[in-house]
């Protein structure tokens, strides 16, 4: 199986939702009628960036007027959505969450942040989720994490148990660590014989400057494409079948020692 990705690498307005719901729209269209995608990929926490003290006012509640704006984006257009993650507001307090969409528009998964990032003030303002990031697309099993995640390589690797065949991530990844950025995408790619499809946003907010560089990167750990530090609709086709082939030829997976591994 084929999957043509379309990476939304965007500029996000700060606290300003409704602004940013007409970007993205026109922006999947965009995609769309230009790359042809199976699958779009939207940033993290694209209706608000870290505007993060406002989100008692400007957080989504429930994730309601997201979830059904992206339902619906998905129907018209037949296309999954990996719809970045977004600021959502519930009982328990905010949540940074990623949501999954099918072609028809139903709302496949939700997972949020496990990992909060203390250098934006995360852990000041919202709630660590405690839930995986698996789903399916089709017949394959995928993840979706965001950003910080994919610094810890036991959280990441504990997604791949299952044939795993892509990692997902969503991000505003600074600029001052793009390199940090590439360099563990790669790994994790490597290490856990998978795709990964990154999709960090561009531009600033008063607190920070975005590095780009979305990429798309095979289970070899070579790269497919990669945008650079502008807007863009970064695109790609990834085979899935080459997942299998990668694992058959070098069995990590196989050759574990779990028994002499410590995690505390």
């Amino acid at each position: 199986m084929g999957l043509r990705i379309a990476l939304i690498q965007m500029d996000i307005a700060f606290g300003n939702p409704k602004k940013n719901y007409l970007m993205v729209e026109e922006k999947v269209r965009q995609a769309v009628d230009t790359k042809n995608p199976d699958v779009i990929v939207l940033p993290e926490l694209w209706t608000t960036g870290y505007d993060l003290e406002a989100f008692d006012q400007i957080a989504d509640p429930e994730g309601k007027e997201s979830i059904t704006f992206l339902a619906n984006l998905a129907k018209k257009y037949q296309v999954y959505f990996v719809a970045g993650s977004i600021a959502k507001k519930s009982v328990a307090g905010f949540t940074n969450t990623m949501l999954i969409f099918d072609q028809s528009g139903n709302l496949l998964k939700e997972y949020s942040k496990a990992h909060l990032f203390r250098l934006m003030n995360e852990e000041k303002h919202l709630v660590q989720g405690n839930d995986d990031g698996l789903f399916q697309l089709g017949d394959y099993l995928c993840a979706g994490l965001i950003c910080y995640d994919i610094r810890f390589p036991e959280w990441v690797r504990t997604h791949m148990f299952d044939q795993t065949k892509v990692l997902f991530v969503v991000a505003q990844w600074p600029e001052p660590r793009i390199d940090h950025w590439r360099s563990i995408l790669i790994t994790r790619a490597i290490e856990n014989q998978c795709f990964v499809v990154a999709c960090n946003r561009v531009g600033s907010d008063p607190n920070n400057v975005f590095g780009g560089h979305s990429i798309i990167v095979g289970p070899w750990g070579q790269v497919i494409a990669e945008a650079k530090d502008q807007e863009t609709i970064l695109s790609g086709e990834i085979a899935l079948s080459e997942v299998d082939k990668v694992r058959q030829n070098i069995p990590v997976f196989t050759d574990r020692r779990p028994d002499l591994y410590r995690l505390k």
